[in-house]
This record gives C-alpha cells, sequence and structure tokens, in this order.
C-alpha cells in the first residue's frame, strides 16, 4: 500500500545542510502495523509529514497505492490527506474552546460529511476511546491524556487507510495505552488499514507487526515481533504513571 524508495529531504541548519531523511526506504502493507523508533532528532516526524505530502522529497519517491506523492498538486495533496490518511498528531492540534465532539468531527465535516452524521460517526469513535462522558468538554478542560484521546478518535473517525500515529500513547497511562494499541491493530486487521506509529516506547512497539529505527536519517530495520510463536500473547505494557 505504501512504498518509499531512496527518499532524501534535507534542511539548513546554520549554514550547513542536514539530511534528515538519508536514503529511506520501505514498504507498509494493508493490514500491518510497524513501529518506528528512534532518538530524538532523527528525523521520525519528519518521515511522517512527507507520508503525508505536507513536504515534498527533494530526491526518491513516496507512493501511496502505487500513486507518486511527490507529483500531486497542492489540492491533490490535501484530499489524499483528508480522505486516505488519519494522522495523529503529537501536539494534538485541536481547535482550543471546542467541545471534543466538534473537535473530532471536524474532518468529516471538511470531508463534506453532514453535521448530524459527522458527529454522529464522532461520538461513536469517542467512545471507543473512553471519552463518552467528555463530549461537551472543551480541551482547556480536559487532561493531557483526554485531549491525545480526542485527537486520536478524529484521526479515525473517516476509517482512513493509512493510519500516521506520532506518538500516540506520548500522554496517557499504560492501560490506555495498551487499549489504544490494540485498537490501531484491530484497524489495521480488520479494514486492511496500513498503520505507521512513532513511538519511544519499546512496550507499544512490541505490539507492532515490525519495527524499524530511524537514526541521523537513515533506517534499519528490526526483526518482526510478529515472528514470536503465535501462541505467545503480545507483551502487556509496563505500568507508568496515571497520566490521562
Amino acid at each position: 500500500m505504501l512504498e518509499l524508495q531512496e527518499v532524501v529531504w534535507h534542511y539548513h541548519s546554520a549554514g550547513e545542510e542536514v539530511r534528515a531523511i538519508d536514503g529511506v526506504s520501505l514498504q507498509l502493507e494493508a493490514g500491518e502495523m510497524l513501529a518506528l523508533q528512534g532518538p530524538s532528532g532523527s528525523g521520525k516526524t519528519t518521515l511522517l509529514l512527507l507520508i503525508a505530502a505536507l513536504l515534498k522529497p527533494e530526491q526518491g519517491v513516496i507512493r501511496f497505492k502505487g500513486r507518486d506523492l511527490g507529483s500531486l498538486s497542492d489540492r491533490e495533496a490535501c484530499d489524499y490527506l483528508m480522505r486516505d490518511v488519519g494522522f495523529i498528531y503529537q501536539r494534538f492540534h485541536l481547535a482550543p474552546r471546542v467541545s471534543a465532539l466538534e473537535n473530532a468531527s471536524i474532518g468529516l465535516l471538511l470531508a463534506g460529511v453532514g453535521i448530524r452524521e459527522s458527529q454522529a460517526i464522532a461520538r461513536s469513535w469517542l467512545e471507543r476511546v473512553g471519552l463518552a462522558d467528555r463530549l461537551k468538554r472543551t480541551p482547556e478542560q480536559m487532561s493531557g491524556g483526554e485531549r491525545q484521546r480526542v485527537a486520536i478518535a478524529r484521526a479515525l473517525a473517516g476509517e482512513p487507510r493509512l493510519i500516521l500515529a506520532d506518538e500516540p500513547t506520548g500522554s496517557l497511562d499504560s492501560a490506555r495505552s495498551a487499549e489504544i494499541v490494540e485498537l490501531l491493530r484491530s484497524i489495521a486487521q480488520d479494514r486492511e488499514a496500513a498503520i505507521l506509529v512513532v513511538t519511544h516506547d519499546s512496550d507499544v512497539a512490541a505490539l507492532a507487526d515490525r519495527r524499524c529505527i530511524l537514526r541521523d536519517g537513515k533506517l534499519s530495520h528490526e526483526p518482526a515481533s510478529a515472528e514470536r510463536d503465535p501462541g505467545t500473547p503480545a507483551p502487556a505494557l509496563r505500568a507508568t504513571g496515571a497520566r490521562g
């Protein structure tokens, strides 16, 4: 479903050229969940932005279902992001002073879905992430973990074929993290969506089908967690301090 071939993207810092993404090649199939790890500043978020067509590669090719994302016009890139991609942003990007229900339905409204249907769909996803009693609360009235879950519901509401998640459990406690990761896995399997998760949490990464490491813009592939004995359950997330 998603293919990257020798993708390069750089920026300039203090007069020097920095290759944030340096010849990255990757394939992601429908129904697969891939975890992307690496130290801060290694290029993980930049790679997500390239795959979302919010940046264009300077070299190499990114294809989604055979379509070259680098050749899209601004309008086509916007349609691709709106209709095919569910982007879970690390910093939430919620509209202030707007209810959780309205925030979660924004993408559907922009895609042309009617307001009643949009809110009905958004409500069902907010319930699935454990926010049934927070529908009318604004971001200012919610914890970081609750805002994170609104952002997740918004990204999933349009039933995207490609889900890009930037630290989707970063503000959640271990129990909620496990729930969200299992929700993403079920979406990948049941709806044949491809999911790329950026995470610093090795326990979250262990629940993915495969794991890749990005260091200094270069990608290395790790053994698939799916290679464990099929009868062995996925490892549980370690308990951490509750964060919402």
